[in-house]
């Protein structure tokens, strides 16, 4: 979301400047946790019924304990803008701006069962020589892939499951007895 995008350039540039980068990076992980694990907290967000001098004393009454006073008056002036139902999206485009800005890169890699740590300490590695930076693996379960992986790092997707390999079989095999 192009909103939710410029929002947390903001709060990176404020971070930034501010020299609390990782404190801040730490509060909008808490802020999406948050909304992740409680439905009913994001469905307060976003009501438009709810007022927004009740929405900013909840959220300080959540938070004003939990994360740093640049966090906190980020969190009060979006709500201001009527921005509160977008926070989570925030939340998630600010890691996407810490990666950026600390070059990091995150890796998905899918597979049927949970890989080995040698297979991925060896993908890491891979990965590293091949970009300037840091790796984050984020590892996806999926019995459908029925074994092999799918590796995908930004816009580029590897897959090597087996499922993806029948599928090609079956699409070869197809094309051979239509022609």
């Amino acid at each position: 979301m192009i909103v939710a995008n410029r929002y947390a350039k903001s709060l990176m540039d404020l971070a930034l400047e501010n020299n609390q980068v990782d404190v801040i990076r730490s509060d909008m992980k808490r802020v999406e946790k948050l909304c992740n694990n409680n439905r009913e907290f994001t469905l307060f967000l976003q009501s438009p019924i709810i007022q927004v001098d009740k929405k900013i004393k909840i959220i300080e009454s959540v938070f004003i304990k939990h994360i740093h006073k640049i966090t906190l008056n980020f969190l009060i002036l979006i709500t201001k803008k009527h921005r509160s139902s977008i926070i989570n999206e925030i939340a998630i485009a600010f890691d996407e701006q810490f990666k950026l800005t600390r070059n990091i890169f995150t890796v998905i890699i899918t597979s049927a069962d949970i890989l080995d740590n040698n297979i991925k300490k060896k993908i890491e590695e891979l990965i590293k020589s091949q970009m300037n930076g840091d790796v984050e693996i984020i590892e996806k379960i999926d019995p459908n892939t029925i074994g092999g992986f799918i590796l995908k790092v930004g816009d580029i997707q590897i897959d090597r499951s087996v499922s993806r390999q029948l599928n090609d079989i079956k699409k070869q095999l197809t094309n051979k007895i239509l022609n």
